[in-house]
């Protein structure tokens, strides 16, 4: 089975995969100290332009990429706004109390979570395995042991969703009945979780006859470093966040400045 998307490479894809990690996990904490919906807002608006100039992947890809975090921003502010506390009272009907203060405050959540999910949707799509734990063991001193078994870790799950498949196709040959509920699962289950096990197994072995497990110094094959690309990663962060800042202190969408 073909589980690969075609994408086309962007700048994203040249940056240090450890800096790229670093300047995101920073804007994270950022976002979750920011207090101004005007300002949040300004902050999702740019990643999500980002999300779809940025990462080269088709419309249609990014589409159903996104529609799962929109849905958590649509859920999120709903509920806060439909259950929050406030003393503008706008709508009352039943247990939904709908109130000034509950509204932006549904709104500003439902942001923070957009900008959350774009974070991750944008370094999960510029950056590939391979190079991030390269980068992570070379930049970062990541040990080799942990960084080769997260590696093997994930080249397994594409290998488990092709057997998933297998096991699929030899059940509807066999004319086995699609339809149950435990024993459906066992069905799948079984074989997959005791291949999974073996294979595991196989692949410690064969790390620990490589010397995985020492801690004398390594060679790498690929080596990461720093470019142009990552200076532009830098700059443009800081220049969306002190635009996103002004034009939302200076230029606001509502009044309020702080919901807490």
């Amino acid at each position: 089975m073909k589980w690969e998307v075609r994408c086309r490479e962007t700048w994203l894809h040249e940056t240090n995969p450890s800096l790229k990690l670093i300047v995101l996990v920073v804007l994270f904490f950022a976002v979750l100290f920011i207090h101004n919906p005007n300002v949040l807002i300004n902050v999702s608006l740019a990643l999500f332009v980002l999300f779809c100039f940025g990462t080269g992947y088709p419309a249609n890809v990014l589409f159903w990429l996104f529609l799962p975090f929109f849905l958590v921003f649509v859920s999120t502010a709903s509920s806060m706004m439909m259950f929050g506390e406030g003393t503008t009272t706008w709508v009352r009907w039943g247990l939904i109390h709908v109130t000034a203060e509950s509204f932006w405050r549904g709104v500003h959540i439902g942001f923070r979570a957009l900008a959350l999910g774009l974070l991750g949707l944008i370094f999960s799509l510029t950056t590939r395995p391979v190079p991030l734990f390269y980068s992570l063991m070379q930049q970062l001193r990541l040990k080799p042991k942990y960084a080769y078994s997260f590696l093997a870790a994930v080249r397994l799950l594409p290998i488990m969703l092709e057997e998933f498949q297998t096991i699929r196709y030899a059940l509807t040959v066999r004319g086995v009945p699609n339809k149950g509920g435990l024993s459906k699962v066992k069905r799948y289950a079984i074989p997959l979780l005791s291949q999974s096990i073996r294979r595991a197994q196989r692949i410690a072995v064969a790390m620990e006859a490589k010397q995985f497990s020492g801690s004398g110094g390594r060679t790498f094959y690929y080596e990461i470093g720093f470019g142009k690309y990552d200076i532009w990663l830098v700059a443009l962060f800081a220049a969306l966040m002190f635009a996103a800042y002004y034009v939302g202190v200076h230029y606001p969408y509502i009044s309020i400045s702080d919901v807490r």
